[in-house]
Order: C-alpha cells, then structure tokens, then sequence
C-alpha cells in the first residue's frame, strides 16, 4: 500500500518514484571519473547518471523526470556553473569530494565549511581543549616506559644521554643517518644511553644500536588530535609531550646517572638539557614557506616556530647546528658550535658509472619539503626534459607509507603516474641505487639545514644537480662540484647539460668525492662532537 502510494504520488508530480544519483563533474576529468566509479561501487542498486559539460544541456531536460537522492561534486576553489546547478537541483544532497578524493555530505556547518577550504578529513571535527563545545576526538597520551640493556657500562667513563624523536634505524632518512653515527661516535669516549619515541607497532630493531650503546629507553608517541591554529606553541611540539619520557629521564637520571643530556630536534626543546641539536633552524623553514607561498595559516606557522625556537635556544649550554649560516640565523647571543652532517665513507663507496640516462631522488615525503621538491621536478622541470630525452628516467626513493604524507601536503589523493619514473617506499640500501644512476637531483624549493642525501652522492661519486637551498651550507661551487640552479629552466637546463656530457659529469664528481673527503667523514665530526661533550662539565 505505501509502496503503491508513493507511486501515485510521484507520478502526479511526473518523477520516477525512485530516487537517483546524479555525478557532477565539476572538476578534473581523471578525479571525477574516479568519483563516479567509486559511487557506483558504493551504490550499486541506483540508477546514475554522469552530468558533463558537454552533455548539461540534454540532462537538465532529462533530470526534471527524476528525483535527486545523491549528488557528488567535486570542490574547487573555482566558480563552476555545473556545480551551481547542483547546488539548485539537490541543495541538500550534496556528496562533496576534494582533490584527495574524500568526501563528506555538505551542511550549513563548520565542518562543511573546513571541508570546502581544503582542510583535510581527518582534522575538520577537531577541536581545541579549550573549545565549548564536546570534541569529535581527543588525544591519547601513553604512560610508562621500557628500557632495553646494551653494551656493558665502563666505570671510569662519563655518561651521556641522548633524546631523539624517533627511533634512529633502519637508516631511512637523514636524521635517522645523523643520529646513528653520532651515537656511535659518541660512545668511543662515553657510556651512550638514547631515549626514543616510536610509533607503537611492531618493535624497532634495536639491536645494531645496543652494539654501542649501554642502554636504549623506548616510549610510546602521542597522539595529538588538536587543530593546528589552536595554541601559541606549534603543533610538533605538542606531539611529543610525554609524561612517560619525562619519568624515563628523570629515573634514567638517577639510575644511569648520565651527566649530559643531548637533545635532538628544536621540537624536543622543552624537554631541557645541556646540548640542544638544530637538524635545521626551523623557523628559517617556515619563514621560506611563507615567503613562497603567503598567507595567514603559513604567516601564523612561522610566527609560533619563531618564538618558540628563538625563547628555547637561550635555554641550553650549547647549540649544535648544521652550518655557519645556521649560526648566523641564530645570532650572537646563542652560544652555538657546528657540527656538520656526514657521510661514512666506508660505506658509502664509489662504483663506476654505467651508460645511460638515469636520475635519481631520494627525499622522503614524510618531510614535506620533499613533496614539494618533487611537485617542482615533475611538474615544471620533467615536461621540459621529457621529450628531449626519451631515455631519461627517475627513481624516487619516498620512505615509508608515501601516499599517507602525500595525501597530507598535496592536493590529490597520489602522484601523477609515469611509466618513465618508478617511485619506491622505504629502501633499507640505497646504495645499489646510487651506483644505478647517473645523475643526482636535489630540486627542493624550501629547505634548512644541510642534505644527507646530497653528501652521499658526493660519496659515491654521483654529480648532484641541486637548488640553492638543497645543497646550502655544504660549500659546493656551481659548475665545480655541483650544478646549482632555482628555476625550472635552469634546473633542467643542468640536467641536460650533464647528462649529455659524461666527462663533465665525471669532473663535478671527483670534485664533489674530494670535498666530502676533507670535510664531511664521520670520523673528523665524530670527535667534534666528542669534544663538544668534553667540555661540558
């Protein structure tokens, strides 16, 4: 009877009693066709209809038969004419997606209106823990600690604690390299206990770290879930407030009693201790980013890292930096003292290079100057090289879970796809790799501190194509040991250059390999770093 009823009514109103859904396409042709696909998936027992440019006229006429249940559209910051008309035909029906391809049904609400901004799903509900109203989420911070037993202690030696964010193996990026061969360095003089943040998961491998080190503390990370505008320190600091790692160093301070507390990453500052490490002055990062690309959430960003680093800095015996220009960022009155990134030459050994037109770029998306770095190359260099070089390929090494960070500082849900650029997760060696390629690109657009990556190519033997702020601090000369180049025509004007001259390439090389020989081998850095702990009594 209902059923019959509904019928009756509808066919009075001259629509079909069942409602459909109708895509919009209001938006780049691949993600709507996406969108369409994946509502058809989730809905299959409805009739669909595709609403196109092309085909708007004929579908109005057709759609006044039927009754409007769904309607996605695809939001861009664009006025679009198709999705003003779905705005009219189904005002309450709207399945919003971004460019990530997340959708979420549009309201007259805030979450709505964070969505049509571009902020991501998983952060529109989030709210301060000031905020009146109830939170969607909260954060979750794990107590308590484990402490792992490692190379035995030796009475007369000095003890030295190091705090990190992460735990330093496998050697998957540069800061993970940095802090594993300083450890090691250090614990040639010095009975080494390392307090590390981990993921939760499966247990990190610990055990080429325990070769040196006297005892490993592992702590459980936060999980902040605030909005990120909502409070004067920035949110990094915010994720690493343990009170489970300030009860392991305050036990560990008593029981190991170490006398030197080395504190990696500007984020940890808060934590206190005698020897503060800079990978990068991180205000100088955020400043580069407001810079390029101006706005209030980037100004807001730069202006929280600028305090908090400027008021932490002054709070530590030392601060170690990556480069002069780092000191010089910091000014007089902090008492800093360089010690640079390094390369281990043992390991990293050169193999000649074999013919052919092979690039390679290691930058893990989980910092996300290099998913900029890699939205510049293949988006404004790689289209200018293409053509001319139908050999030429890339490999890019992008860490671990490489969509997940991508999707976070890009607007589309993966990189475009390539047959001639081959993109690879975590690489536990990258060496092989180096010895694949033939050139080296560097082409990050924002960047602090001092590459890893660009120190290992020195190493192998690899010439290195770079901006300016992917080899800064490192002193390379362009057209001698790198080449040197910011806008995509002279990036890709390097690239041509060296890859159709072998012998050029060779020469940069050698005197790349012969820079990072006198400057930059662990060993020399080591007892920089050894003698900085000296010092400190």
């Amino acid at each position: 009877m209902k059923q019959r009823l509904k019928r009756w009514i509808f066919r009075l109103l001259s629509k079909a009693p069942e409602a459909v859904i109708v895509t919009f396409a209001t938006g780049d042709p691949d993600l709507c066709r996406r969108m369409a696909e994946e509502i058809r998936g989730l809905v299959p027992d409805r009739q669909h209809f595709l609403v196109t440019n092309e085909n708007w006229s004929e579908m109005r006429t057709l759609l006044k038969r039927y009754r409007i249940g769904l309607a996605p559209v695809l939001l861009t910051r664009e006025p679009n004419a198709l999705r003003r008309a779905a705005y009219r035909l189904a005002p309450r029906k709207i399945l919003a997606y971004n460019s990530r391809l997340e959708r979420h049904h549009l309201r007259l609400d805030l979450a709505s209106l964070l969505f049509w901004r571009g902020v991501p799903l998983d952060r529109i509900y989030l709210r301060p823990y000031w905020w009146p109203w109830p939170k969607r989420e909260r954060s979750v911070v794990p107590t308590g600690y484990r402490r792992i037993e490692g190379r035995a202690s030796v009475p007369e030696r000095r003890r030295v604690a190091v705090l990190s964010p992460y735990f330093p193996y496998p050697l998957s990026h540069g800061g993970a390299v940095r802090i594993f061969h300083v450890l090691r360095e250090i614990a040639k003089e010095f009975d080494v206990e390392l307090f590390a943040f981990t993921d939760g998961g499966a247990e990190p491998d610990s055990a080429p770290l325990l070769e040196f080190c006297s005892r490993v503390v592992l702590v459980e990370r936060p999980r902040y879930r605030e909005a990120r505008w909502s409070t004067l320190l920035p949110p990094e600091v915010h994720e690493f407030r343990s009170p489970g790692m300030r009860q392991a160093i305050a036990d560990e301070r008593l029981a190991f009693r170490f006398e030197v507390l080395q504190v990696e990453y500007t984020q940890l500052a808060e934590y206190g201790g005698d020897v503060l490490v800079e990978h990068d002055v991180t205000f100088d990062l955020f400043d580069q980013i407001a810079r390029r690309d101006p706005g209030i959430s980037r100004w807001w960003e730069a202006l929280r890292w600028r305090r908090f680093e400027r008021r932490q800095t002054r709070r530590y015996r030392r601060v170690v930096v990556m480069s002069g220009k780092d000191a010089a960022l910091l000014g007089p009155a902090i008492s800093t003292a360089i010690v640079e990134n390094g390369v281990d030459l043992g390991r990293f050994r050169a193999e000649p290079e074999r013919p052919g037109e092979r690039l390679l770029f290691i930058g893990s998306f989980r910092h996300f100057p290099n998913v900029e770095a890699y939205r510049f190359f293949t988006g404004r260099v790689w289209p200018l090289l293409r053509d001319k070089f139908p050999k030429l390929t890339l490999t890019v090494v992008c860490g671990e879970a490489p969509l997940t960070y991508w999707r976070a500082f890009a607007n589309s849900p993966e990189p475009p796809a390539d047959e001639r650029i081959r993109m690879l997760d975590f690489v536990a060696d990258v060496r092989p790799l180096y010895v694949q390629a033939n050139l080296v690109i560097v082409p990050t657009t924002v960047s602090a501190g001092t590459n890893v990556k660009v120190l290992e190519a020195m190493a192998m033997q690899r010439a290195v194509v770079s901006t300016t702020s992917g080899c800064a601090g490192l002193g390379l000369l362009h057209g001698h040991s790198a080449w040197v180049a910011d806008t995509p025509e002279a990036f890709a004007a390097g690239v041509a250059t060296l890859i159709a001259d072998p012998e050029r390439r060779e020469q940069i090389a050698l005197a790349a390999y012969g820079h990072a020989v006198r400057n930059y081998d662990w060993g020399a850095i080591g007892e920089k770093q050894r003698a900085l702990l000296r010092d400190l009594r």
